[in-house]
C-alpha cells in the first residue's frame, strides 16, 4: 500500500477531470488509476467523487481531502529538494502555454537565451492564443496578456502592454490624419476580433476624462501580425499593442496618431497552478522572465524614442 501513490493519483484525476486523464499523464494503465482510487475510497471509507457516465465531481469530502492533498504532496517535494543538490544544473520539462503572436516575436528570443544557460531543461511550448487550462492539460506555467479576473492561479506580472493607433504614411496622406479620437468614425479602421467590442476603441483624454469611439471596420481579424501587415500596406487605422508596431515605426512604415490620449494597457503576466512548492526550473523560468522584461520594456523604450521624431 503505498498511500502518497494513491493520494497522487487523486489529486491528479481531479486535475485532468478524468481517469483517463491521469492515466495518460502519469503514463499508467487506466485500470491502475480505477484501482487505485477504489483503495483510497475503500480505506477511508468515504465517497470522493460522484460518478456519471460523462464526468467526476469531487464530493464535498473529495474537495477537502483534495486541498490537504495538494500541501502533503508538496510538502513531500520540498522536502526532497531541500536535501538535494540545489547548486547542480536545471533539468527536467517545462511545459508552457504562449499567446502566439508576443510569444514569436519577445518571448522566443528569451527562451532560447534560457535554454542556452540551462541546457538541460527540456522545453514544451503550446503558442496558441486560447486560454488553457494550466492544470486539467498539464502546463507547469502560461504567459497571458490580459486584465487578470480573479482565479486560484498564482500571477506574476512581467511587463506593461500599451496600445497605439497607427496607420500607414501612405493612408494618412489620402485620409488626412485624425486630431480627435472621435475623428476615427470618418475613416477606415482595421480591428482585432478577439475583443470582446471589435468596433468599439477605448481611450483617455490628457485630462483624464474616459471615452470610446466606434469605428467603421473595413476587416476585422483574430491576428495582429495580419492586421498590421494590412495597415502597413494602407488598409487603415489599427488599434494595436506596441510590442507590435514599434519596429514598423521606427522603419517609417508606420506612423502613431492621436498620441496625446492613452489607449488601453494591459499586462503580460506569468500564471502558474497555486502550489506551496513550486520546481525550482518554473521559478528560475519566470525570475529570468520577470528580471528581462524589468522596467520599461524595450519595444516602449524604442516607441518613446519615435514619438518625438512624430510629433514635430
Amino acid at each position: 500500500m503505498d498511500r502518497f501513490a494513491d493520494m497522487e493519483t487523486f489529486v491528479r484525476v481531479v486535475e485532468t477531470g478524468s481517469i483517463t486523464g491521469a492515466a495518460q499523464r502519469m503514463e499508467i494503465a487506466k485500470s491502475a488509476v480505477s484501482r487505485r482510487l477504489a483503495e483510497l475510497e475503500a480505506r477511508l471509507g468515504v465517497q470522493l467523487f460522484r460518478r456519471t457516465t460523462r464526468r467526476l465531481s469531487l464530493t464535498e469530502s473529495g474537495r477537502g481531502f483534495y486541498e490537504r492533498c495538494v500541501r502533503v504532496l508538496s510538502d513531500l517535494a520540498e522536502a526532497e529538494l531541500a536535501v538535494s543538490q540545489e547548486h547542480e544544473a536545471l533539468r527536467g520539462k517545462l511545459r508552457v502555454a504562449l499567446p502566439l503572436s508576443f510569444g514569436l516575436l519577445h518571448l522566443a528570443p528569451a527562451i532560447n537565451e534560457f535554454n542556452e544557460q540551462h541546457p538541460l531543461v527540456e522545453f514544451d511550448l503550446d503558442f496558441n492564443d486560447r486560454q488553457v487550462d494550466l492544470m486539467q492539460e498539464g502546463f507547469d506555467v502560461a504567459i497571458r496578456i490580459a486584465q487578470l479576473a480573479d482565479s486560484s492561479l498564482i500571477a506574476r506580472r512581467l511587463a506593461p502592454v500599451r496600445h497605439a493607433v497607427c496607420a500607414s504614411p501612405a493612408y494618412l496622406a489620402v485620409h488626412g490624419t485624425p486630431a480627435h479620437p472621435a475623428d476615427l468614425g470618418q475613416h477606415v479602421c482595421l480591428a482585432y476580433s478577439n475583443l470582446v467590442n471589435p468596433g468599439t476603441w477605448a481611450y483617455q483624454q490628457p485630462d483624464g476624462r474616459s471615452g470610446t469611439v466606434k469605428v467603421p471596420i473595413r476587416l476585422r481579424a483574430n491576428n495582429g501580425d495580419f492586421l498590421c501587415n494590412a495597415a502597413m500596406a494602407g488598409q487603415g487605422l489599427i488599434l494595436q499593442p506596441t510590442f507590435y508596431v514599434h519596429d514598423a515605426i521606427a522603419r517609417g512604415l508606420l506612423v502613431p496618431v492621436l498620441t496625446g490620449y492613452a489607449w488601453p494597457t494591459l499586462s503580460a503576466y506569468a500564471v502558474y497552478p497555486p502550489t506551496r512548492h513550486l520546481s525550482t526550473r518554473v521559478r528560475a523560468f519566470v525570475d529570468f522572465l520577470a528580471a528581462r522584461f524589468s522596467g520599461v520594456p524595450y519595444w516602449d523604450r524604442a516607441w518613446n524614442e519615435a514619438l518625438p521624431v512624430q510629433q514635430m
